[in-house]
């Protein structure tokens, strides 16, 4: 008992808790395993304890609204293939809808690229070349009868390998899983098809969507080939940095989609949790899971959230969010807060903007915050692959010092103590809400406290390119490779509008986020 902290019963009173679980609770467990447990990855059977990040209760939205993209012109077709790869949706959008492109053409640059770069990069699981010919061929069969469904129409996009996609291997990055075919299809996967994207890959997923770290290698930080990319989002952040994809979806945890953007030098946005159903997708934790995209730029990202939003019966903590239009909203009227740890270039070009920026802190008295991520995530995970560690897969797992150690750990938490680490997490929530005084607030997107935090309550986090610094070490001779620098600009829960605003204007007055990777030329590293 002393290993769950309750050594505190006398021998009497053991023998008889020893009796009443074997009498009562060692057949409920098995009962209970039978109905729900013998299928790993969490994928059916939700749990009814659901948890709702918003902060203003239900709203009811009695029609979807969606937002009022900036109008694309003079837009011309590169004559290179490079340029075309480095494009925002927004560009390749207006060359598929005035058929200086087709969306073939379009798919074939981007399958060249993600063979070309993908044993090196080592982001790519599966490329998806028939199924992404064949949606190809229906986006531009559409368009010459006049059908355009809007800015994705024709536009190659990845997956992270965690999202099931009929006829074609799931994964999960995992050697135990590797020719998994799932017969799903996934909520997102369904909203992207009938935007009439062009699915062309499935990308990394470090194994059981954790790190980078997965059945084929590690996957490599397209700025600096001898680094790592880091977070289970590894194949989106790294495709899309490198040009492989003009965009992708991945998976946030805990740190999936920061901590890979800001190595990688994207533009990404962690959702408001419940802001996009997970059905289908492989699942760790049902109250911390979120979906979102990795873009070229902030508006990139609106126009990915809009498409993929909503809510889905077989997500229980899906909501039908009502997304404010961030092109509308007028930046000099918010108040926005900056850590201590922000890009001060990022607080001095916003404040040029017109923004009021005022120094600021989340207070808050729980002191627990990593720890109650962590409790509540390992044990969400182990519930989902209880029969993975039963059967001893774990002994195969591709990183021992991970999940393996994790939940093994995790079979040491009792529910009572699972229960108070949320009521916990409650008491962490009221505070946080309490003390965001801000309509928004600038600080680092890879603080681990941050993270927990952040994604403990829910709230969005646009994670945005800010500059480059040399590389540690750097060979005599030079090198183009760099360190990438990134801010997080965080924002309450269902107000994703209000970050991506923010990044958005940034990012109007900068070019960090258009620079591109030296995956080409290192310079004179020849032993890289």
């Amino acid at each position: 008992m002393k290993y769950f902290d309750a050594d505190f019963f006398n021998d009497s009173k053991l023998r008889e808790m020893e009796d009443g679980a074997i009498e009562f609770n060692v057949p409920a467990f098995r009962d209970n395993r039978k109905l729900v447990a013998l299928e790993n990855g969490g994928l059916h059977n939700p749990s009814a304890l659901v948890f709702k990040s918003s902060w203003n209760g239900e709203s009811k939205i009695s029609k979807r609204k969606s937002l009022d993209y900036p109008i694309t012109s003079s837009v011309h077709r590169p004559s290179k293939d490079e340029d075309i790869a480095f494009m925002s949706i927004m560009e390749l959008g207006e060359l598929i809808r005035t058929k200086q492109v087709t969306s073939r053409e379009l798919t074939d640059v981007f399958l060249r690229r993600l063979k070309r770069y993908s044993p090196v990069i080592k982001s790519v699981i599966t490329v998806t070349d028939d199924l992404a010919y064949k949606q190809a061929k229906e986006a531009d069969d559409l368009l010459e009868q006049g059908k355009y469904l809007g800015l994705l129409h024709g536009i190659p996009y990845g997956l992270k390998d965690i999202i099931a996609v009929p006829e074609y291997k799931t994964t999960w990055g995992s050697k135990t899983f590797e020719n998994q075919v799932l017969d799903i299809e996934a909520y997102v996967y369904k909203r992207l098809k009938s935007t009439g994207a062009v699915l062309v890959a499935k990308l990394v997923t470090g194994s059981l969507a954790y790190d980078d770290i997965w059945f084929g290698g590690r996957t490599r930080n397209p700025w600096n080939i001898e680094e790592f990319s880091t977070g289970s989002s590894a194949g989106p952040a790294a495709s899309t940095s490198a040009g492989m994809v003009p965009f992708a979806i991945g998976s946030e945890t805990a740190g999936s989609i920061t901590y890979p953007a800001a190595r990688c030098g994207v533009t990404a946005l962690r959702p408001t949790f419940g802001t996009v159903a997970r059905t289908g997708v492989m699942s760790i934790s049902e109250s911390l899971d979120k979906l979102g995209p990795f873009c070229r730029s902030a508006i990139d990202c609106a126009v990915v959230l809009d498409e993929i939003r909503g809510k889905d019966a077989g997500d229980p903590s899906s909501r039908e969010v009502d997304i404010e239009d961030p092109f509308h909203v007028d930046i000099t009227q918010l108040t926005v807060g900056y850590l201590d740890s922000a890009e001060m270039e990022v607080v001095n070009v916003l404040s040029a903007k017109g923004v009021k920026l005022v120094p600021f802190k989340l207070n808050y008295t729980v002191e627990s915050v990593q720890s109650i991520l962590n409790i509540t995530m390992d044990v969400d995970m182990l519930a989902h692959f209880d029969n993975w560690q039963r059967e001893g897969l774990d002994n195969v797992y591709e990183a021992q010092d991970q999940w393996p150690v994790e939940l093994r750990r995790a079979r040491l938490i009792p529910a009572v103590e699972y229960l108070q680490a949320q009521r916990a997490r409650g008491k962490l929530i009221r505070e946080v809400k309490e003390s965001f005084t801000v309509d928004a607030f600038i600080g680092n997107a890879t603080d681990w406290e941050l993270v927990c935090l952040g994604n403990l309550v829910g709230m969005p986090v646009a994670v945005v390119p800010t500059g480059f610094k040399s590389i540690e070490d750097p060979p005599k001779s030079g090198t183009r490779r760099r360190t990438t620098i990134t801010t997080g600009i965080y924002a309450p829960p269902d107000h994703d509008h209000i970050a991506l605003a923010l990044a958005m204007a940034y990012q109007s007055v900068t070019d960090h986020h258009k620079q591109r990777p030296p995956i080409d030329d290192l310079g004179s590293d020849n032993d890289v």
